[in-house]
């Protein structure tokens, strides 16, 4: 029998693995496990990876079990979703995994400099009416670059055309190095491995815009701790399809 809401974040308060500290809360705390995030949490000092917009976390929870020698971190405000994955993480007894509750606006508040090396974006809302709050943004990035590794690695995996689209301009734009880029991740896999870390991981929704033969955009590059970060001023194209659970983007024709 499925939880609601009111239980599943009972569950929460009580899991060792979930870690809630919304805006609201920020506002008057500080989180004392900044930097320390190594020893205080993992007891190991393996590379920290970043899950940010998680949703139910199963793609964190997945890349835990793949990669038992990183630490894994998924975020979201939506606790309710990541129930889903924290549960499982604390059934399959993953170590390597943990959740933070909280707005990814000031997800700079909860890691030190240095103390992330990779970050996944995995179907990120594409905010086409608001670049502030594209996770791609240049406004992200700085604080991104308040605790990812000089040169850390982000990944884009999108089913959007628009953000992929703005993210690749504002890559070139700002000469950000590219390590992978597709337009159509799994017409690569079988032509390039380099591929198919991206390619292995597919979310229930992923499957599901697949079937509707969406294309799965994909894209790996470095951020500098250098340089500053300008956004690209071209007018895109706006998506016009309705993905699951999303509203209608926008009444443009779009490329598939």
């Amino acid at each position: 029998m499925s939880k609601g809401k009111l239980a599943k974040f009972a569950d929460l308060d009580t899991y060792e693995n979930v870690f809630q500290y919304p805006y609201s809360i920020m506002e008057e705390v500080t989180f004392d496990m900044r930097g320390h995030w190594h020893e205080q949490y993992f007891n190991n000092q393996n590379p920290i990876v970043l899950e940010l917009g998680c949703g139910k976390g199963e793609y964190t929870v997945e890349l835990a079990r793949r990669y038992p020698d990183k630490n894994f971190i998924g975020v979201d405000i939506k606790g309710a979703r990541l129930w889903t994955g924290a549960t499982l993480a604390l059934r399959e007894g993953l170590k390597n995994v943990a959740f933070l509750r909280t707005n990814i606006e000031i997800i700079d508040r909860f890691f030190a400099q240095d103390e992330v090396e990779e970050i996944w974006l995995t179907f990120s809302d594409p905010q086409m009416k608001n670049p502030r709050k594209r996770l791609t943004s240049t406004f992200f990035q700085n604080r991104y670059r308040h605790f990812l590794i000089d040169n850390g690695v982000i990944h884009l995996k999108t089913d959007s055309n628009f953000l992929f689209t703005y993210t690749s301009l504002l890559v070139e734009k700002n000469q950000l190095p590219v390590q992978l880029c597709t337009e159509d991740l799994y017409a690569e896999v079988s032509e390039h491995s380099e591929y198919s870390e991206a390619a292995s991981i597919q979310t229930y929704y992923e499957s599901m815009w697949l079937a509707r033969g969406l294309n799965i955009r994909y894209m790996k590059f470095r951020l500098p701790h250098t340089g500053d970060l300008e956004e690209p001023d071209i007018e895109i194209e706006l998506d016009d399809y309705r993905s699951y659970h999303r509203t209608k983007r926008s009444s443009l024709d779009a490329r598939k």
